[in-house]
């Protein structure tokens, strides 16, 4: 076997002993490295037993009767055609991977040019992304949002929890949404039939518990606010909503949408968590660019990433500069096949990254 392959079922069958054995022992943080590895493990488990049988199958590959020669032929065809999949399968997972694809996320959603087209398209964004989260069994939870007078979204803050299956985090699938997002569409207010270009930024933040990134209290300015509704007009009048500041930076958080303060704090605690340390991870990314790190979906809020084209109901993808039709389903939280092209070039820019 490998020596990398043995590496990770020797960790595998360690961790399961010492859960096992119980004592001593932080058993959050093991069962969390066990389930990470347990889909390998298996993998590897079934790698083995395929190579096995392939081994006693080789036996049959001599005998005198030619009917049983052939089905050992066809056996071995089979099998090492498994074999292949397998390892491959393997290799893959075993690949570097981002540090947050465990995470949570936090996604904000901006109106950029455009005017009341870029605000409407931002709420069609927002509801296509929840949609998305929803059918792969992700929670998305708006944190803050603030409507224009067309009825869209100048801008929204949205969480997404949970995991779809042992293997897929909300990170892992909406990390590819940072960027600019571009619209070509007739506006319906607009008469003469014109095609307007409108945009939106979408970035993705990783939640980090506050033993992932910790902000002194020194460093933060709070203040409780009465949550207010549509146009400003409060919806109540106890001191519910809660606005943060990071003072070193001016870096600004905000959340109305619980019921309670306390609930509204832990939420913008969050938000302002993940909007520092993605700011200090910028700086440090323009410093210095890690050659081994694929290009695909790094979050530069700056790149335009994809546009969207309802007259020719065509969505183009420019980081891998491919096409997707039926644009009416994926405005329809029907991101699935952008995603798996992307999630596909990432590997294999990996796998480049890893030859050089």
């Amino acid at each position: 076997m490998e020596p990398a392959f043995a590496k990770i079922l020797e960790e595998y069958n360690k961790i399961t002993e010492e859960m096992s054995a119980g004592g001593s022992v932080d058993i959050a943080k093991l069962g969390r490295r066990h389930a990470e590895l347990s889909p390998i493990a298996d993998r590897i488990k079934n790698y083995e037993l395929r190579i096995k049988e392939l081994e006693e199958n080789k036996n049959l590959l001599n005998d005198a009767d030619p009917e049983i020669k052939s089905m050992a032929l066809d056996e071995a065809k089979r099998l090492e055609s498994e074999i292949l999949n397998l390892k491959s399968e393997i290799e893959e997972a075993l690949l570097p991977k981002d540090a947050n694809d465990d995470k949570d996320v936090i996604v904000e959603i901006r109106a950029g040019a455009g005017g009341d087209e870029s605000t409407l398209f931002a709420s069609e964004m927002f509801r296509a992304l929840g949609k998305f989260a929803e059918e792969l069994g992700f929670k998305p939870n708006i944190v803050s949002s603030s409507r224009s007078e067309a009825g869209g979204f100048k801008e929204v803050v949205f969480e997404i929890h949970g995991r779809a299956s042992a293997e897929k985090h909300p990170y892992q699938v909406f990390k590819y949404e940072s960027g600019v997002h571009r619209v070509q569409r007739v506006p319906e207010t607009e008469k003469s039939g014109r095609v307007h270009t409108s945009t939106i930024t979408v970035a993705v933040l990783p939640i980090l518990e506050e033993k992932d990134y910790a902000i002194a209290d020194k460093d933060l300015k709070m203040e409780a606010t009465t949550s207010s509704g549509h146009g400003g007009q409060s919806v109540n009048t106890t001191y519910s909503a809660i606005r943060i500041v990071h003072i070193p930076t001016g870096i600004t958080a905000q959340c109305q949408d619980e019921r309670s303060f306390a609930q509204n704090k832990e939420k913008a605690l969050e938000v302002i968590r993940a909007r520092v340390a993605a700011h200090y991870e910028e700086i440090e990314n323009k410093k210095v660019r890690d050659l081994t790190k694929s290009q695909i979906g790094t979050g530069d809020r700056s790149e335009k990433i994809r546009t969207y084209n309802f007259p020719q109901d065509r969505v183009t993808d420019h980081r891998i500069n491919q096409n997707f039709n039926q644009i009416n389903l994926i405005m329809e939280g029907k991101f699935g096949p952008i995603t798996e092209a992307l999630q596909r070039a990432d590997l294999e820019a990996k796998k480049e990254a890893l030859k050089h």
